[in-house]
């Protein structure tokens, strides 16, 4: 199985992004605006996913499994103490995901 670079990145993406999001905030040290990190995450992941899609058809599947990622994340945070889920961090994601689909035809290789 010949794995691509775009593939590699996005699955140590969505790990740490996962990791990062489900520890017990007093893990966490005092970070920046965390929804200008979510909106940054959800969009380099939803680029990476554009690379990957073969076809537009299936590059929605790859974002609407982003969004379903995150919303999942959000979800399990009701289960990590300190933190909850966040209305606020999934509109952030989603605009991530929504920037990235609009910026995808512009990149290179694309």
């Amino acid at each position: 199985m010949n794995l691509s670079w775009e593939l590699i990145v996005f699955l140590l993406g969505i790990s740490a992004i996962s990791i990062g999001c489900l520890v017990p905030a007093a893990w966490l040290p005092p970070l920046p605006n965390d929804k200008v990190l979510h909106f940054l995450a959800f969009g380099a992941l939803a680029l990476l996913a554009t690379r990957l899609a073969r076809d537009w058809a299936e590059q929605r599947y790859w974002l609407l499994g982003l969004l379903l990622a995150g919303w999942a994340i959000e979800v399990l945070q009701n289960l990590v103490p300190g933190r909850k889920f966040c209305w606020r961090d999934m509109s952030a994601n989603a605009a991530g995901i929504a920037a990235a689909a609009f910026l995808s035809p512009l990149m290179p290789g694309h």
